[in-house]
């Protein structure tokens, strides 16, 4: 089989027509060159020129092989060029994955921005809640997730990206969606949509910890996971619910959102989490996007997460 090489000198004697002149081009001396063309009408068994004391022209097979050579050099030159874009992180894919409520506000803003600066990069999504992208992360199945805190952080590196208030959400024809404040108190031994401790544990253990401190009760009517569905029920009217500020991008026809007094004050987090020993270079470009996007002026309904 032909060696690259061997083209790129056949090449440039087809397109020079003049054996001197390729070899300065190709910086080298004529006799190696002279060298390659012959091993590579050996190869071929063909003669690509003809060749006389004064002139240099193709041969009817030369002339055939000329546009294959150069889409053949062009198709090496294209994947070795990839694969240093890809270990440089400026292509590639990353399997990435997000809970339900990052798909709200900051998932759309991130995959706006990194399209932007790194088209030829692949974000393959991957919905997922918590405690699943924890044991993705760890096994390598995906290479970055939005995740709720806590994890290990001896196993992760991580960003916190979001960190926002929670607010309570409120049937539109329920009293306290027209009082003036609300107050934890106002939830005591009222009907309440919780999240489930299993599959929404970090949302569950926040507003067991806001309700214990405050020394509120709430009536648990239904455990549940997602906080779309949450409205969804607190819609139908059979209780409030605390939801993260960035469910108020839903827009849920029905349900009245009002701020809420907590003290101490509670805020959700969300961070971005890769494992320390993943090797794929694009994670270095994913960061790089959030880092820059995070510095920016944040959307009205999130805090700005630290740098």
């Amino acid at each position: 089989m032909f060696e690259l090489a061997q083209l790129r000198c056949f090449v440039a004697v087809a397109e020079e027509l003049h054996f001197g002149r390729a070899a300065a081009r190709l910086n080298l001396t004529q006799p190696p060159l002279s060298r390659q063309i012959q091993l590579l009408e050996h190869v071929l068994d063909v003669r690509l020129f003809e060749r006389t004391s004064r002139s240099v022209a193709l041969t009817r097979a030369g002339e055939s092989f000329l546009p294959e050579a150069r889409r053949l050099l062009r198709f090496a030159e294209g994947a070795a060029l990839a694969a240093r874009r890809t270990a440089r992180g400026e292509a590639g894919a990353i399997n990435f994955g997000f809970t339900a409520a990052s798909g709200y506000e900051f998932l759309p803003r991130l995959i706006t921005l990194f399209r932007e600066r790194a088209p030829d990069i692949d974000l393959v999504l991957r919905e997922m809640v918590s405690a699943d992208q924890i044991e993705a992360l760890t096994s390598g199945r995906v290479d970055a997730g939005l995740i709720r805190p806590p994890f290990n952080r001896r196993e992760f590196d991580s960003l916190c990206v979001v960190r926002e208030p929670l607010l309570l959400a409120i049937p539109a024809g329920h009293a306290l969606a027209a009082a003036n404040a609300v107050s934890l108190s106002d939830l005591d031994r009222r009907a309440f949509v919780t999240y489930s401790p299993y599959e929404a544990r970090y949302f569950y253990d926040l507003l067991v910890t806001i309700f214990r401190e405050a020394r509120v009760s709430p009536v648990y009517v239904q455990y549940i996971s997602q906080i779309h569905s949450i409205l969804g029920l607190v819609k139908a009217g059979l209780g409030l619910a605390l939801v993260p500020r960035a469910a108020a991008n839903l827009r849920f026809e029905g349900v009245v959102l009002r701020d809420i007094a907590i003290a101490p004050e509670r805020i959700a987090e969300l961070h971005m989490a890769w494992r320390r020993t993943n090797s794929n270079p694009a994670i270095a470009t994913l960061i790089a996007v959030t880092r820059d996007m995070l510095g920016a002026d944040p959307a009205p309904e999130t805090e700005r997460a630290p740098r």
